[in-house]
C-alpha cells in the first residue's frame, strides 16, 4: 500500500515593517552627519574657525572693557553665537544649493520617503554639530581664558533656550536663503557676506554699544545680535547688563525677537524653498 505525502505549504514571510518617523529621521540625520564629517573643509571651518578666532583676538586684546570683564570674555560669548549661526545658517545656505544643483534634492523628492524626513535630518545634524562645537568652545575658553561657566540653574536654562531659539531661527533662515542661490557656486557668494556683515554689526568682534547708532539699529533687526545679548547674560556678570543699549539684558525681548524670526524663517521656507535648480531661459 502506497501513501502519498502532500507537498509542504510554502513558507509565508511577514511583511517588512516600515520604519517609523523617529527611525527615518535618525537614519537621515546619520547620513547628513556622515557627509558633513567627510567634508574636511566644512569640519575645519565650522569647528576650527571660532576657536582660531578666539586665540587670535585673545592674543591681541587683553584689556578690560568693564570691571571684572575682559574683552576676551565678551568676545567668547559672541563666538559661541557665531558658531551656532555658522553650523546652521551658513552651512545650510551653502550646502543646500550644492545638493540642489547636483540633483540630490530632485532624487529625494522622487522617492517614497516623506519630504519632512529630509528636513528633519538637516535639523538633527545642525543640533548635533552645534552641541559639539559649543562644547569645544566652552572647553577651550574655560581651560585657556578663565571663562566662568554659569553657576545657577537659571543661567543654564537661559543658555539652553537662547541656543535653541537661535539655532532654530538660523536653521530656518539658512534653508530659506538657499533658494536665492541659482547654482551651487553662488551659494557661498550669497550667504558668506551676509554672515560676515552680521558678525561685525552684532557685537561679536566689537563691543556692541561702541558701534555707531545706526549700525546698532540695523543689527537689532536680525537674530544674531539678540543671540549674543542673551549669551552675555549667561556668561558675564549681572552688572554688565547696565552697559547694554536698553540698560539691561532684556531677556524678554531676546525671546520675542528670536521667536519672531523662527516664525519668519518658517514662512520663508514654506513659500520659497525649491527642490530643483532654476535654470536660465
Amino acid at each position: 500500500m502506497t501513501t502519498t505525502t502532500k507537498p509542504a505549504a510554502p513558507a509565508t514571510t511577514a511583511p517588512a515593517r516600515r520604519p517609523g518617523p523617529v527611525a527615518l529621521s535618525l537614519r537621515q540625520s546619520r547620513l547628513e552627519i556622515t557627509q558633513f564629517l567627510r567634508s574636511r573643509e566644512s569640519v575645519v571651518f565650522t569647528m576650527g574657525f571660532p576657536v582660531i578666532m578666539i586665540l587670535i583676538f585673545a592674543a591681541i586684546f587683553d584689556d578690560e572693557i568693564a570691571p571684572g570683564v575682559s574683552y576676551t570674555q565678551y568676545f567668547i560669548t559672541g563666538m559661541i553665537a557665531t558658531g551656532l549661526m555658522t553650523v546652521s545658517f551658513q552651512n545650510l545656505g551653502i550646502w543646500i544649493p550644492i545638493e540642489r544643483d547636483r540633483g540630490v534634492l530632485k532624487r529625494y523628492r522622487g522617492t517614497p520617503m516623506p519630504k519632512w524626513v529630509w528636513f528633519a535630518g538637516k535639523v538633527i545634524m545642525v543640533v548635533a554639530i552645534g552641541i559639539a562645537e559649543t562644547v569645544l568652545l566652552l572647553a577651550v575658553s574655560v581651560a585657556l581664558f578663565d571663562l566662568e561657566l554659569p553657576g545657577t540653574a537659571a543661567k543654564w536654562l537661559t543658555f539652553g533656550w537662547v541656543s535653541v531659539l537661535g539655532v532654530t531661527a538660523c536653521t530656518l533662515c539658512g534653508i530659506a536663503i538657499s533658494s536665492l542661490a541659482r547654482t551651487a557656486r553662488s551659494g557661498s557668494a550669497v550667504v558668506t557676506p551676509v554672515a560676515l556683515v552680521l558678525q561685525f554689526i552684532s557685537g561679536v568682534f566689537f563691543v556692541f554699544t561702541e558701534l555707531p547708532t545706526w549700525m546698532q539699529q540695523v543689527a537689532a533687526l536680525f537674530p544674531l545680535k539678540w543671540m549674543c545679548q542673551g549669551l552675555r547674560s549667561v556668561f558675564l556678570p549681572d552688572a554688565f547688563g547696565a552697559r547694554e543699549p536698553g540698560g539691561s539684558f532684556e531677556l524678554d525681548r531676546v525671546a520675542l525677537v528670536l521667536v519672531a524670526w523662527c516664525v519668519i524663517g518658517l514662512v520663508l521656507c514654506l513659500t520659497t524653498f525649491r527642490w530643483t535648480t532654476k535654470r536660465d531661459g
